[in-house]
């Protein structure tokens, strides 16, 4: 079955609200992509909350970020 003959239209769309509640998997195919050092600020209770999920706090952060900007661009299409 290819992409475009999958029957989306009951599925919902994803609320700032979902998005915020989501759990990113790690897993699947890695592909290295190129990082660049920033200096950002969050909130000390979003960055606490990060930091006591454990190793690689800020990799997941980078992968909420991405799924948020990947859903954006979809909705813009």
């Amino acid at each position: 079955m290819k992409d475009e003959d999958i029957d989306t239209s009951d599925i919902p769309p994803v609320t700032p609200e979902m998005f915020a509640r989501a759990i990113v998997k790690k897993g699947g195919v890695f592909v290295r992509r190129v990082k660049q050092p920033v200096t950002l600020r969050v909130e000390a209770d979003v960055l606490e909350w990060f930091k006591a999920r454990g190793k690689g706090y800020q990799t997941e952060m980078n992968a909420v970020l991405e799924a948020y900007v990947k859903a954006h661009k979809e909705a813009e299409k």
